[in-house]
């Protein structure tokens, strides 16, 4: 087994906590590696799909990529206190297809992600993204739990 080099490190991250403390995971990774950090953040169609017909989806769209914009300038923020390169990414799809598709292309060596708080009804009815990622990605993958505590 050759040596594992940490240089390009994706962090998909939704804004919310747990991918927040993800995010801290993936900037100490880079750190300590010397690395670049990829934040992206997918601006989900699913939702789309199931609107009714008259919804202004254009709003919606726009509400969503700013929410993404938010997501990963936070990344980039945090990354810039600890002296780390952050590239903050935008895409717009089905978020685990996107985001397997942008890991593979990239050549990312590892995946960092908070599993993102979907449970019940939702976690059903959408799958989780987290556990799609973990199963079809051919990049190393991390993730965080929803249960996580930071200790940096």
């Amino acid at each position: 087994m050759g040596i594992v080099n940490f240089r390009k490190i994706m962090i998909a991250t939704d804004g919310s906590v747990c991918s927040r403390i993800a995010a801290n995971y993936a900037i100490e990774l880079a750190r300590l590696s010397g690395g670049t950090i990829y934040a992206v953040y997918v601006v989900s169609t699913d939702y789309f799909s199931s609107m009714a017909v008259d919804f202004d989806w254009e709003r919606m769209n726009e509400a969503l990529k700013k929410e993404g914009h938010s997501a990963v300038n936070y990344v980039k923020r945090a990354g810039e206190m600890e002296r780390v390169n952050v590239d903050p990414i935008l895409l717009e799809g089905h978020p685990a297809e996107e985001l397997i598709r942008y890991a593979e292309d990239n050549e990312m060596d590892v995946v960092i992600m908070g599993t993102f708080g979907k449970t019940g009804l939702d976690r059903l009815l959408l799958g989780s993204v987290a556990e799609k990622v973990v199963r079809h990605c051919k990049v190393p993958v991390m993730v965080i739990s929803e249960k996580c505590k930071y200790r940096g």
